[in-house]
């Protein structure tokens, strides 16, 4: 295992001219589900028919059938397939975690901070942070490039900042947004990527195509994440209460917002398929649709510290 905590940035992002805006909602608006799970650490929903028992055993398997949970002081729980490669559990963290990501083969992951620390685990090479720069917002979330050589991390104020073999496409930094970004998720080919805002707002950059947002939708709740479609042509975005809204090539499998979470929900992942999404709580609870697998929830023992962000094996 290898384990590196703070670098110098390499290419810094808060310079970008935007690209798309996405101020008003546009094609293929998601729409809620009708189907949800009870408990905070429930099992698979019902449109999967995996329940916490029966599920398990398609969690050998490779092909994203497990997945990783990371918690706010840096624990990893694996589930299914997924393999252990390291944690900054036991470290005194100068910012929190706030998002984890899964190297190309899924034999390592890195983990980032508010303050935009990266940690590497496994085969996940350290490309550099922003964990010696003052920033303007904490970061939100990381992206690796599909090599996997490379990443990029956001702000809340839309900055972006680019490593390893990572190209800067353009950033929300310069500009006032009416709610913080939340999130981003890469195209196929790597050569664009797209930001939401918790409003629901959706900015691409490169060569990602804006398929629709809720930027001009009164929603019930906050958007919390995005997942991009498997072929990289539309993406998924949750809410913090379950809600799913997809867009372009992704599908509604379902969501939970008929009946929300005990937590709120904190991150979502496309399966490996690109046929189905995994939702994950704050209180570690697991919700499955399409063709992803229930293969396990951290829990209990995520209770010190809430869950921030899940990633596929």
């Amino acid at each position: 295992m290898k384990v590196r905590k703070r670098g110098i940035a390499r290419g810094a992002g808060i310079k970008g001219a935007k690209i798309t805006t996405a101020a008003v909602a546009a094609a293929s608006l998601g729409v809620f589900g009708v189907q949800a799970l009870t408990g905070d650490i429930a099992g698979a929903s019902p449109q999967t028919a995996k329940a916490q028992g029966g599920a398990l055993s398609g969690c050998s398997a490779p092909d994203g059938q497990g997945y990783w949970q990371v918690s706010a002081s840096g624990g990893v729980f694996t589930n299914g397939a997924a393999q252990f490669y390291g944690s900054e559990g036991g470290t005194a963290l100068n910012k929190p975690i706030v998002g984890i990501a899964p190297s190309v083969d899924g034999r390592g992951y890195w983990l980032v901070a508010s303050d935009g620390g990266v940690f590497s685990f496994g085969d996940a090479p350290f490309e550099g942070s922003t964990g010696a720069i003052h920033l303007n917002a904490p970061i939100v979330g990381i992206v690796p490039t599909p090599d996997g050589q490379g990443y990029w991390l956001v702000a809340s104020d839309g900055g972006v900042f680019a490593f390893g073999d990572a190209t800067f496409y353009g950033s929300e930094g310069a500009t006032v947004l009416n709610k913080p970004i939340v999130g981003m998720a890469a195209t196929k080919d790597g050569r664009g990527y797209w930001l939401v805002a918790a409003d629901g707002g959706i900015f691409s950059f490169g060569d990602a195509t804006f398929y629709g947002s809720l930027g001009a939708v009164a929603l019930n709740k906050p958007i919390v994440a995005m997942a991009p479609a498997r072929n990289g042509n539309g993406y998924v975005l949750a809410a913090s209460d379950g809600g799913i809204f997809a867009f372009g090539a992704s599908h509604f499998y379902g969501s939970a917002a008929s009946s929300p979470p005990n937590s709120p929900v904190v991150g979502v992942a496309g399966t490996f398929t690109g046929n189905g999404y995994t939702l994950t709580t704050s209180g570690g609870g697991v919700y499955n649709y399409g063709d992803s697998s229930f293969c396990g929830v951290s829990g209990s023992a995520s209770s010190n510290s809430p869950i921030v962000g899940v990633a596929f094996y």
